[in-house]
């Protein structure tokens, strides 16, 4: 390597580090919670997004509470490798793995995946609705909906619908929505939400995160009178795939993957939240709120917005063809 390159990564390398470490300043090791080990003996979970990240994460962790975990993933094979995976490292006391294919950017994969879970399975105790893209290039869903809104937000709007009369039936039950602090740079476009006339891979996500938001609050007060809760999270910078779409320079590479052990929670980290909430008894009952580090977080007005709630769930609603 030239003098030359050297010095461009060494500078380019130190801003990096710079950045990340104003941006994501040194973190504490998270603490893992600890749960008996037959906590959720019995218990169905369905986890979008399972074959990685902090979807595996969680996956993993439920297992070892023998909870029969269905892993719903959009790679059948990615999803049975990580199936094996977890498996192998949850030890002789566990619980049941099952993978099944679910595209969030099709509504007829959707809706396929939900006419099985409702004439396979006789209950379901727990949705984490989980999966997600992040600042991907503009493509559309199968539907023609822009590609981060379509699998983070309409997706699982759909698909929380069409599983919503089993979740009744298994009540208590719980719906955990992930969503992101980046919520707070977004805003909902009504009156381009497909982002057809103007596309910004960050401000598309901060919608979407911003939608999950919304969606857990009218959801919320949809299943007022029920024994289904809602909750939403936020689980803060971790080192998953999500921003395999971030381009970052070639040269700055291998100091960005260090910066982000040192600064990024691993997936584990990131997981405890959803697990808390799919798990603890400290949340039974509770509903329509957003937690981050396992405590409630409060959030900007932006995302409280019951009008905005209710105008984007009618919205949405019709794009997925659920209105009459």
């Amino acid at each position: 390597m030239s003098t030359t390159a050297v010095l461009i990564a060494a500078v380019v390398g130190g801003g990096v580090l710079l950045l990340m470490r104003r941006l994501f300043p040194r973190r504490k090791a998270a603490k893992l919670l600890q749960f008996p080990t037959d906590t959720m003996r019995g218990k169905t979970v369905i986890v979008t997004g399972a074959n990685c990240g902090i979807g595996k994460a969680l996956a993993g962790e439920l297992l070892k509470l023998r909870a029969r975990v269905i892993m719903a993933c959009r790679d059948p094979r990615s999803a049975e490798d990580a199936a094996r995976d977890l498996q192998s490292q949850a030890g002789p006391q566990q619980g049941e793995v099952v993978v099944k294919h679910l595209d969030l950017a099709s509504l007829r994969s959707v809706r396929k995946f939900c006419e099985e879970i409702n004439k396979e399975e006789a209950k379901i105790d727990v949705l984490v609705n989980n999966a997600g893209i992040f600042q991907c290039p503009y493509t559309k869903t199968e539907d023609g909906f822009e590609m981060q809104l379509g699998v983070n937000h309409l997706g699982h709007f759909l698909l929380t619908h069409l599983l919503l009369d089993l979740l009744k039936a298994s009540s208590p039950s719980r719906i955990v929505v992930v969503s992101s602090k980046l919520y707070k740079y977004g805003q909902i476009n009504f009156d381009d939400l497909n982002s057809e006339r103007n596309y910004n891979k960050a401000a598309c996500y901060s919608q979407s995160k911003l939608a999950n938001l919304l969606f857990t609050l009218e959801l919320a007060h949809q299943l007022e009178g029920t024994a289904v809760t809602v909750n939403a999270l936020t689980p803060g910078m971790v080192r998953t795939r999500l921003g395999r779409h971030v381009h970052v320079p070639l040269l700055a590479k291998p100091l960005y993957h260090l910066a982000s052990y040192v600064f990024l929670k691993s997936p584990l980290e990131g997981a405890q939240t959803p697990l808390y909430l799919a798990c603890s008894p400290e949340v039974e009952g509770v509903s329509g709120k957003c937690f981050a580090n396992c405590e409630e977080e409060e959030l900007m007005a932006k995302a409280t917005d019951e009008q905005a709630a209710k105008k984007l769930w009618d919205i949405s609603r019709r794009m997925v063809g659920l209105a009459e």
